[in-house]
């Protein structure tokens, strides 16, 4: 009894005070309630949350009543409500499967059978509905000159022009910055073919000069550079039907005129019969008496002075 009233006094309290001083009432309210559960005043089992079940109430005459009241007679041009069952299924009545339109043969956990149902309710409502609407005058075709407004504002539509836009803007800019690449990869190359050519036209005027510094030709052509290029392609098959340039005749003069060189002094049957060129006296180099012939001096080769000076008389 003394915590029932301590809580009253509380609870009248609490509606005396503010609402500034809710939280020292509430530490209070606490404090009393510890105190109690401390002396023993409170025991488990006192308090107990029981929830009381819901009663459900099935008003059938109110119900009737709401609905007689939302019902009105109206003609069926203002109401234009139809309730029809499902079209026969030709789709499956001909694969052999035979369905009636009935809804409680429809699965309803099927996807495919729950849609083709709606679809083919819907096709019986239009055939139900289009002769009553033109039996009332309302037109079911739209006019060729019918004005229907956008779903969508013009905001919206400039909102997906800018985008639109700023895409092919960026795709543009895209391309253009790859032929860019391309073109500064050609111009890479083109630049490396120059130089190139250009390295390889200097080495070819070392070489000329060279060639001229040592004798072997007398002609200054290269000193033309591009010119002898340009020339055209009769005036290079002139200059080869002149004949070897002189880099082939110096060859030839220093190594002969070519040719094979090896087997030409093999011995075949007939030249190993043959004896009749053999001298006895040349081959032994010696003369009647003894002594050496003169086929041993003709092949000594001349002493280098000598051959100096036959080289400048040349």
């Amino acid at each position: 009894m003394v915590i029932a009233s301590d809580i009253m006094e509380l609870t009248e309290e609490d509606e005396m005070f503010s609402e500034d001083s809710e939280d020292e009432h509430s530490e209070m309210t606490d404090n009393v309630l510890q105190e109690a559960f401390a002396k023993g005043l409170l025991k488990p089992g006192m308090n107990v949350m029981v929830d009381k079940p819901h009663k459900f109430i099935n008003n059938v005459a109110g119900m009737k009543q709401c609905l007689a009241d939302l019902k009105k007679d109206l003609p069926w041009v203002e109401r234009l409500d139809l309730t029809n069952p499902p079209v026969e299924d030709v789709i499956s009545k001909l694969g052999g499967n035979m369905q009636s339109g009935s809804i409680g043969e429809v699965n309803a956990d099927d996807d495919f059978q729950r849609e083709m149902f709606f679809y083919r309710q819907a096709q019986a409502t239009v055939l139900e509905a289009l002769p009553l609407l033109n039996k009332h005058g309302i037109p079911t075709k739209r006019p060729d000159d019918y004005f229907a407004e956008m779903a969508k504002s013009d905001q919206q539509m400039q909102k997906i022009r800018k985008k639109l836009l700023s895409k092919q803007a960026a795709i543009e800019k895209s391309e253009k910055a790859k032929k860019l690449r391309e073109q500064r990869k050609f111009g890479k190359k083109v630049q490396v073919e120059v130089i190139q050519k250009r390295q390889k036209a200097k080495k070819a005027m070392m070489t000329a000069v060279k060639k001229y510094q040592k004798g072997m030709t007398d002609k200054l052509d290269f000193l033309e550079g591009d010119q002898k290029a340009n020339t055209s392609q009769s005036s290079k098959k002139a200059v080869n039907n002149k004949g070897p340039s002189a880099k082939k005749k110096f060859k030839d003069q220093k190594f002969g005129f070519g040719g094979k060189k090896s087997g030409k002094k093999w011995n075949t049957k007939e030249s190993h019969n043959d004896v009749s060129s053999f001298r006895a006296r040349v081959a032994n180099a010696k003369g009647p008496r003894g002594k050496k012939g003169k086929g041993g001096k003709q092949n000594k080769r001349p002493g280098k002075s000598a051959r100096r000076k036959m080289k400048s008389r040349s």
